[in-house]
């Protein structure tokens, strides 16, 4: 019968290339001789010295991937961030297209809402699947071949630290913006945007005062709220960019919500504007669809710069 020591020798060079067996299988078994004769001169018995020397190497797959330079791991320090960072944007960037794109031609097509958010969401996490997979699949087969990725770090990389004067100016800019966008609600529902057949009409649904344009206004509070925290903290935080991104959801879902219901554009706007000159009603429908895709975008858009903005922010309160 073959000893402890010869079948240890044999697994650990079973899966190595055939001229590096020989080298190996002498290198051990030198080792392992001197360690267990180390051991014996110690007063140990010579089985157990065997037995403690060899589970002191350790499992002989782990020491053969050792002698092979040959990794035990899906993806190494060596490739980690690239991987992580990459997966990162692109399970961001790949779903949300898929459901954009998804959901656009559902509503194009007529679909009922509920069929619209299905189809939309199944694609999203089927590409937020295959995402990982594949992402995944090749930087394993990069950490095997040891191709570099050219993704070093050098010290340009760091974060600028953000001027108070430009937090300022975001601040302005948010609040300046907010005030033209509520001026401009405010005009349409009193003065109205056009003048048909010496009738004037307002291009929101006049049913939406007051209470609907009220929870409107509360948005639009809070994130003017939103602007002067954060120039009162010296930065965007974790916390403020969740708020932020909960004050985008709630005003896409204000306005597909009314969209979806008919509620939000003037019917008789669309008509007197869009239909009696000619427009298909086809047309029209579009253009609701697109109306609902740029809420959305912008939305979306206002939502994710917060989050970089946190992640970017050097300032006291990150």
């Amino acid at each position: 019968m073959p000893t402890l020591t010869e079948r240890y020798i044999a697994a650990t060079t079973a899966s190595l290339p055939a001229e590096a067996q020989q080298d190996v299988r002498a290198e051990l078994g030198v080792s392992i001789a001197d360690a267990v004769e180390a051991r014996i001169e110690q007063g140990e018995d010579p089985a157990a010295a065997e037995r403690a020397v060899l589970t002191e190497l350790g499992d002989p797959v782990v020491l053969a991937a050792g002698y092979a330079d040959r990794p035990l791991h899906l993806i190494g320090p060596r490739y980690y961030l690239t991987w992580w960072r990459l997966l990162k944007a692109l399970l961001i960037i790949v779903p949300l297209c898929a459901l954009g794109g998804v959901a656009v031609a559902q509503a194009l097509i007529g679909s009922p809402v509920e069929t619209i958010i299905a189809e939309s969401l199944a694609i999203a996490l089927s590409a937020a699947v295959h995402v990982f997979f594949w992402v995944t699949l090749v930087f394993v087969i990069l950490e095997r071949s040891g191709t570099p990725t050219g993704g070093g770090w050098d010290v340009d990389q760091l974060p600028q630290a953000q001027d108070p004067d430009a937090r300022l100016s975001d601040v302005v800019a948010s609040l300046a913006l907010l005030a033209v966008t509520a001026a401009a609600v405010l005009w349409d529902g009193t003065r109205g945007v056009v003048h048909v057949r010496g009738e004037t009409l307002s291009f929101l649904h006049p049913q939406l005062w007051p209470w609907w344009m009220a929870a409107l206004f509360v948005l639009f509070a809070l994130e003017a709220v939103i602007a002067v925290t954060v120039w009162i903290r010296r930065g965007w935080t974790a916390p403020l960019a969740a708020v932020n991104t909960l004050a985008a959801l709630l005003v896409v879902s204000w306005a597909l919500t009314l969209l979806g219901r008919g509620l939000l554009v003037n019917p008789a706007f669309t008509e007197a504007v869009l239909l009696d000159n000619g427009v298909d009603a086809d047309v029209v429908r579009i253009l609701g669809v697109l109306l609902g895709v740029g809420v959305t975008a912008i939305a979306g858009w206002d939502a994710a710069s917060g989050w970089v903005k946190a992640r970017r922010s050097t300032g006291p309160a990150r």
